[in-house]
């Protein structure tokens, strides 16, 4: 490359991502593309509108996908401006590993912040709800006699780093038994009342549990626990863009969840909320060059990182504005009454999901009477091309089913047809 050629290349890259390295990701770009799709101004009533959001999920032939709440799919679109933030790195990789990427990186941050209702000095861009749970069970030189409570419900990512980090220091794990089924919220936050005692120190939690979509009463909790002084961290991995949520309104010290699932995100890259005042409390899980930094990016300082990932995160959050937080909230509730509709009644099968919208939302556990969940899963892969989850902890034989926005009515009769088949 000759001196003049090099000067003009070195130039294009010092403007930024043009000519051939434009990746206008977001604002406009995005935004005209889902406008032109109709996603923007669409009939959120019709189902002719979700079938729109249906086809901007590219599935594998042949998959009715009702598993969501293990993994998430990205839409076309996210998935692309992700592959395209991959290709630019790789165009010139120091440039947009160190720096490059800072501006678009904060946007970042800041959209997720906005979706939560929060501060982006709130908010840390870390890898997944695991991560997030560590980082919080970690950070705490509690002594031996101190308690934490984790109800029983709790995924094992968030009850392993407190049995890892603190157990074995000799803090004292209380651990209450939640009822499938409950009948409010009341009879929930009651249960965790009657757990603390002086001793307390943080109470750990899920806002919806993975096993049968119970939500649990944060709010709640977590202004009966301030007012002991204790904190309150949350798992917020099945309930983070299911529905609309005001971080500041919840009232916790701290949210981790990852936004692979419901948020429908790269995978790989998960949200961290540390309210201003309890973000004093943590310490990074890993350090580097910067780690005197006092804000919360001390705690997502990996040196080194998969950036594409993070700032397809900001395509997701794109997606979901487009379409609309409280639309999505709306329709979350709406799948989830139309299955009921479809289940209660017949004697064939037992709901295993409290019915109280406060209590439930997009994901419904359901037990085909007198049969074993686990053939029954396998009958509906092999017979049906349907995916789903399993549940049998917790004295549970269910299905569990999740009800994404790339779901429809039409699919949700499809799941039941080919229940009652079996059934």
């Amino acid at each position: 490359m000759d001196y003049k050629a090099r000067r003009t290349f070195l130039k294009r890259l010092g403007q930024g991502a043009i000519g051939s390295f434009a990746l206008p990701v977001f604002g406009n770009s995005l935004a005209d593309h889902w406008n032109a799709e109709g996603l923007t101004k669409g009939d959120h009533t019709s189902e002719a509108y979700w079938e729109l959001v249906k086809s901007q999920f590219d599935m594998a032939d042949g998959l009715h996908y009702f598993n969501n709440a293990s993994l998430g799919a990205s839409s076309t679109n996210i998935r692309q401006a992700t592959l395209g933030f991959r290709d630019l790195l790789d165009g010139f990789p120091s440039k947009y590993m160190w720096g490059g990427w800072q501006k678009e990186k904060e946007k970042v941050r800041e959209s997720v912040a906005n979706l939560f209702s929060v501060d982006a000095e709130e908010i840390a861009l870390i890898h997944n709800t695991t991560e997030g749970m560590n980082l919080i069970a970690r950070s705490f030189d509690l002594q031996p006699g101190d308690e934490v409570i984790l109800a029983n419900h709790e995924h094992p990512s968030g009850t392993i780093p407190w049995e890892v980090w603190q157990e074995t220091k000799g803090i004292k794990l209380i651990r209450p038994e939640l009822p499938l089924l409950p009948n409010s919220i009341s009879e929930l936050t009651e249960i965790y009342k009657k757990a603390i005692t002086a001793k307390t120190k943080i109470i750990s939690m899920c806002h919806m549990v993975n096993t049968n979509g119970m939500l649990l009463p944060v709010q709640e909790v977590s202004k009966m626990a301030h007012e002991k002084g204790i904190l309150v961290a949350v798992d917020g991995a099945q309930s983070a863009g299911m529905f609309k949520i005001d971080l500041h309104e919840l009232g916790c010290d701290f949210y981790a969840a990852s936004s692979h699932k419901w948020l429908f995100s790269p995978k790989g890259v998960g949200v961290f909320y540390a309210k201003m005042k309890s973000q004093h409390h943590l310490k990074p899980l890993m350090v580097a060059r910067g780690h005197t930094d006092e804000s919360i990016r001390r705690l997502e300082n990996y040196n080194t990182r998969n950036l594409p990932e993070v700032l397809g995160l900001g395509a997701s959050v794109d997606f979901h504005n487009t379409i609309g937080a409280e639309v999505i909230h709306r329709r979350s509730y709406e799948l989830k009454a139309y299955f009921r509709s479809k289940i209660e009644g017949n004697d064939y099968f037992t709901i295993k999901s409290p019915a109280l919208d406060d209590l439930s939302s997009a994901i419904q556990v359901v037990e085909v009477n007198g049969k074993d969940v686990k053939d029954i899963k396998e009958k509906l892969w092999e017979n049906y091309g349907i995916d789903c989850r399993p549940m049998t902890s917790h004295g549970l034989n269910a299905l569990r089913l999740s009800f994404a926005i790339y779901i429809t009515k039409k699919d949700i009769d499809y799941l039941v047809n080919a229940l009652q088949e079996l059934s």
